[in-house]
């Protein structure tokens, strides 16, 4: 039952809307935003009140969502509608590549969107204008000049619809290459891989509205007030109905300790403290961590005994390796204490109901399939899975990425989660009549160490910058710079475009989602789809729908077999992914702003029994949860620091702010806790050189609350600090963690 009125226990302090404090302002930055959009404000509040955002995948239709009701709108929405308002660029300032090299991602989109197809060649000094049948011709004879498995596309979380994915994966597929993907791969492929091997299942169990009233909320690994805002929204009213929220991570998150939620009255004067409970652990200790808290519940039967021995398999294993890890080992790795794991067990075993929520603290491992089998380990000890309030989510911090996986573009999977295999492309030749090929592709790493070995002679990417996204920077550019074609379907300028080219570098002009005819939808993490009508308002130059594009270089590369590949209108392509994604059925039904369909319905592992009531099934191949049995092992430091790459004012790499409002901290900035830095004689605000096996980095010392023995910095700049080749196994996703030493720069 949610609390009525004012809760000053609730309260972050007494100062109206935080003044004084490091936080953002909200009601600035929305003024800043009418300001940058002035020239377009019609088109741009037509686009906010018509559209489905486009930026994390919380899922909204206009400015309303699907959890509860009010206005439904963040900063990250608003710091990306310029992208879909802004002019053409002045195409003679590509003239001359080099004068633009030297500016940064965020400087390249500001000189506007990218109005028509150009070229540029090996040896000259910058682009030039062409048409879209010189573009197609070009495009059609490197492709024909080459083999298949030399081909490789990618695609970027900016906002593309699953129309967009399943055009690009079939085109892909139809040029006989299974070298294709997308950029889950570097945020949840863990948690794809690891949901699917437990439960049997590969998204998010839940909804949203479960966060409201559930017992326990816990935060692993995530800082949803800075990539999902709207989250802090959810949480001040699920508090209000009693909901308890723990959160473990190496740093004190200001936004999840306390924020000021703009559309809440209550809220937006005092502040609301967001978490009951803070579980400092080391970076990479979540999995220790994780293990000690099982341990405790055991020891103190805090379990759901009759939940683990009726639907799960594996749990004797995971008892007996857990009754072999010792409390000094659990601690060392954990970076917790055996009292404060006993203190997050008496917390779940409290609880009736929980739901836990993860991101990339936790994904972006080499072990991150563990990582996130972990927190399922933890789920299942209590049966919170497959029941109202409680359930895992993996939150989404891009619009499109959900979508992208489930329709097919990832290089081991068709449409709909089937592997790639004999029995797969059998299946999928018969739906699309040609040839599907049925060994799997190259992943998005893969891709680019095929290239810096001479394997790739075409690339097309739909936006992505991986100069400043994949480890080691140097490496990547040399790679790039190795590949004969380059084709840059985008929307604006990236870095990467402006690397020189080996033979050619094709730029194709894209429209947004929002330009597109016939509309398009996207998956949003609760797996809800909906669709984004066509917003009316201006055109970009010859720009082009995203998935018109593709199959437009298919039908000129294969003219014989085009009309395979041909679709009329996105309304088409939603009518055969209802028939290649059985999950989607009802896409082809959605046809108007405000249609939705959430596939598996409020929650998955959950069904009716024929009574009526609520059973829980898992579909794997006995029938049952498997737990993992959860093996920490020790890491040797000598005295080195753990570092972690953080986010800040940004959207994916697309920096938007050089300063944190949320942490105060600048985009050099090197935090560190105070006991490091005495340590290490150091002050707040000395120069510094990081060092790690990959190479270094200079940056300022900053004071931060976050676990001794951790360094954060942010991402991409500490990009230069991180391994090449370091990558989860079971799922391709680069480590994004380090180990690092430190010295002052005198």
């Amino acid at each position: 039952m949610s609390k009525a009125g004012w809760d000053r226990k609730s309260w972050a302090g007494l100062m109206p809307n935080g003044l004084g404090q490091v936080k953002p302002n909200h009601y600035l930055e929305i003024a800043k935003t009418l300001w940058r959009n002035r020239d377009e404000l019609p088109f741009a509040w037509r686009i906010l009140t018509r559209g489905v955002c486009d930026g994390c995948a919380l899922g909204t239709t206009g400015i309303r969502d699907f959890t509860m009701d009010g206005v439904h709108l963040c900063m990250v929405r608003l710091d990306l509608l310029r992208l879909n308002t802004m002019p053409a660029l002045d195409i003679r300032l590509l003239e001359d590549a080099s004068a633009l090299s030297s500016m940064t991602a965020s400087e390249l989109r500001e000189l506007g969107r990218l109005p028509y197809p150009m070229v540029r060649r090996r040896g000259e000094p910058g682009f030039k204008r062409i048409s879209w049948d010189e573009a197609l011709d070009l495009t059609a004879a490197r492709i024909n000049a080459t083999r298949p498995d030399r081909l490789a596309f990618y695609m970027t979380s900016r906002g593309l619809t699953n129309e967009v994915y399943y055009v690009a994966q079939k085109v892909a597929r139809f040029l006989g290459t299974n070298n294709v993907d997308n950029s889950s791969r570097i945020c949840h492929a863990p948690s794809t891989v690891a949901l699917k091997r437990s439960l049997g299942v590969s998204a998010s169990t839940c909804s949203y509205k479960d966060w409201l009233g559930t017992d326990l909320l816990v935060f692993f690994g995530s800082n949803t007030p800075n990539n999902q805002p709207v989250t802090t929204k959810y949480i001040y009213h699920a508090k209000k109905m009693g909901t308890r929220v723990a959160v473990v991570n190496p740093y004190r998150e200001p936004g999840l300790e306390r924020y000021w939620v703009p559309s809440v009255m209550e809220s937006a004067l005092f502040g609301t403290r967001i978490a009951d409970e803070f579980f400092q652990v080391n970076t990479g200790g979540d999995r220790a961590f994780i293990a000690g808290t099982i341990k405790q519940m055991i020891e103190h039967g805090w379990l759901d005994n009759e939940f683990i021995s009726e639907q799960t398999t594996g749990f004797d294993e995971l008892r007996e390796e857990l009754e072999s890890a010792s409390w000094e080992l659990l601690e060392a790795e954990s970076g917790a204490s055996r009292a404060r794991m006993l203190e997050f067990a008496r917390m779940l075993g409290e609880a009736r109901t929980a739901v836990f929520v993860w991101s990339m603290g936790i994904t972006q491992h080499r072990d991150g399939v563990a990582n996130v089998r972990a927190i399922v380990d933890l789920a299942l000890t209590r049966g919170f899975v497959g029941r109202p309030k409680s359930g895992l989510m993996a939150i989404r911090g891009h619009s499109g990425v959900q979508g992208g996986a489930e329709v097919g573009a990832v290089p081991n999977q068709f449409p709909g989660g089937v592997p790639v295999s004999e029995e797969g492309a059998t299946r999928f030749t018969e739906l699309w009549r040609f040839d599907v090929p049925a060994h799997p592709g190259l992943n998005a790493v893969e891709m680019i160490d095929a290239a810096h070995a001479g394997r790739v002679d075409l690339f097309y990417q739909i936006g992505g910058n991986f100069l400043e996204t994949l480890p080691d920077p140097d490496y990547v550019r040399e790679a790039v710079e190795r590949i004969p074609v380059r084709m840059h379907q985008d929307i604006v300028l990236s870095p990467q475009m402006l690397s020189e080219p080996n033979d050619l570098v094709l730029l194709l002009p894209a429209q947004t989602r929002y330009e597109q005819p016939g509309g398009g939808t996207e998956t949003s993490t609760e797996r809800r789809i909906l669709f984004s009508p066509e917003i009316p308002g201006r055109r970009i130059g010859e720009s082009r729908p995203e998935w018109e594009i593709l199959c437009m270089v298919a039908e000129r590369a294969r003219p014989e077999r085009a009309p395979l590949i041909h679709f009329d209108d996105a309304q088409a392509i939603r009518n055969e992914i209802a028939l290649a994604v059985p999950a989607y059925e009802g896409i082809e039904r959605l046809t108007r702003a405000g249609d939705q369909i959430q596939w598996g319905g409020e929650r998955l592992c959950e069904e009716r029994g024929p009574d009526g009531t609520t059973v829980r099934r898992f579909p794997t191949d006995d029938g049952r949860a498997r737990f993992s049995t959860l093996k920490v092992r020790r890491e040797e430091l000598d005295g080195k620091l753990r570092l972690s790459t953080r986010r800040g004012k940004q959207f994916n790499s697309m920096v938007h702010r050089e300063y944190d409002p949320l942490t105060g901290a600048r985009r050099d900035d090197v935090l560190m806790s105070e006991e490091d830095a005495a340590r290490l004689g150091l002050a707040d605000g000395d120069e510094v050189l990081v060092r790690s096996v990959a190479g270094r980095m200079r940056g300022r010392c900053r004071i931060a609350p976050i676990n001794p023995g951790n360094v954060q910095v942010y991402w991409p700049e500490g990009n230069a600090l991180i391994e090449r080749g370091v990558s989860d196994p079971e799922c391709g996703i680069p480590d994004f963690n380090t180990v690092v030493e430190i010295e002052r720069v005198i």
